[in-house]
């Protein structure tokens, strides 16, 4: 093998050295100090909880591969925390050209941490094939290309703020499908894109912690908490408890699927995410729930068998049927629910009105899905340029290439 596949010590430290200066640069020119970091004061808390669902939860979230796990939780740690220091220059770039409200404090570093959430999806439908320094890359890229698209349907659409920064599974989802897509298939014989009972309980771990504190996830920033955590925890009590009755139903031999349990009792947090704080039956939530479980599941199915291998797509964590559909379905629920809600308030009369409101919400949705695709593909071929020594398909979903181990 070449020398430049067997090390990145001329170019990931030196990397990271960069971005971390230009970003004390940045801290000591333009940070506005923390003097109010803690306001509001009750806010820490649910900040703590978003900050462990996206570090310690999706870290071991992303252990699925048996050789890969060194470099799921560490990649993760580390493309979150320069990510979030990336995410909170972008909020303040935007702040002064005045393309979107001051937040202070607190709730401003909760944005950046949210944000990052699109990263970490990303990052499973790449897992394994992307080395060190094109997932850094990836990571600025989709963190700028992630803002410029709430800031267009912020300002374009007047999206609610809070709206346009849960549209990160969509974005996410459908940005590293088309970044993936860009990677070279690993050779039929490789076995190592596999997984194995510990690696499967590792993973299972994470799902839990995400699970426990997507309550706090989905409300940190809306306006009716109680009815966001309300109805976010009914939605995921039920996908979870759906998850296990479809596996039993759609396994050959009855049994439970480790392989759906980790993804389908998630959904319904997914699929909750945009309506959480407007919905004031929580029956509405259960449903929602329910739905996005079985389209979890029957999607994996369908996607495995039918579509991933006619486009050749290779989505290593599962990201479309977990937090792609998911999202999917809650944004036309969340366009169900708007129109059902006009017409109990009698505002049907109005069509042209009503029309437009619909209009602008499918468009909003319409235009994150597409600008992810597209910006996903022209940033997969960037990563596979020589400069960023793509890692040779021999060599995918192995910790040996970057860390010292032992087995």
């Amino acid at each position: 093998m070449p020398s430049r596949y067997l090390s990145f010590r001329c170019s990931l430290p030196w990397l990271l050295l960069l971005l971390e200066t230009l970003f004390l640069i940045y801290s000591s020119f333009g940070f506005k100090g923390v003097g109010d970091i803690f306001y509001p004061p009750s806010f820490y808390p649910e900040f703590q909880d978003v900050n462990h669902m996206v570090i310690f939860g999706f870290g071991f979230f992303l252990m699925v591969l048996r050789r890969y796990g060194f470099s799921s939780i560490g990649f993760n740690f580390l493309l979150i925390v320069l990510g979030v220091q990336c995410s909170v220059l972008v909020e303040d770039l935007l702040n002064f050209l005045r393309l979107q409200q001051n937040e202070v404090g607190m709730k401003s570093l909760a944005k950046a941490v949210v944000s990052m959430t699109a990263v970490v999806i990303s990052t499973g439908a790449v897992l394994g094939k992307a080395n060190p320094v094109q997932l850094i890359v990836m990571t600025l890229v989709e963190l700028i290309i992630f803002y410029v698209s709430r800031c267009i349907n912020r300002t374009l659409l007047q999206v609610p703020d809070q709206l346009t920064l849960m549209h990160v599974h969509l974005f996410g989802a459908y940005f590293g499908l088309a970044v993936t897509s860009r990677f070279p298939e690993p050779p039929p014989g490789l076995d190592k894109n596999r997984s194995t009972p510990k690696s499967d309980l590792f993973s299972m771990l994470g799902t839990v912690f995400v699970w426990v504190f997507w309550p706090s996830f989905n409300s940190i920033l809306a306006d009716s908490k109680k009815e966001a955590v309300l109805n976010t925890y009914f939605a995921l009590a039920v996908s979870a408890v759906a998850a296990f009755l479809l596996s039993a139903l759609t396994s050959k031999d009855g049994k439970f699927r480790m392989a759906h349990i980790h993804s389908a009792v998630l959904a319904g947090g997914v699929t909750i995410s945009y309506t959480a704080p407007s919905i004031q039956h929580p029956w509405i939530a259960m449903i929602l729930g329910l739905l996005g479980s079985v389209i979890t599941i029957l999607g994996s199915h369908c996607l495995q068998r039918c579509f991933n291998p006619a486009l050749k797509l290779q989505d290593t964590s599962g990201v479309h049927f977990t937090f792609g559909l998911p999202a999917v379905l809650g944004a036309v629920a969340a366009v169900v629910l708007f129109v059902v809600e006009k017409g109990m308030e009698k505002q049907w009369n109005n069509l042209s009105s009503l029309g437009y409101l619909i209009l602008v919400d499918v468009g909003a949705f319409c235009q994150t899905i597409s600008t992810a695709l597209i910006t996903g593909l022209i940033t997969g071929l960037i990563l596979n340029i020589k400069l960023f020594k793509a890692v040779h398909v021999s060599k995918y979903f192995d910790d040996q290439f970057y860390w010292e181990v032992s087995f």
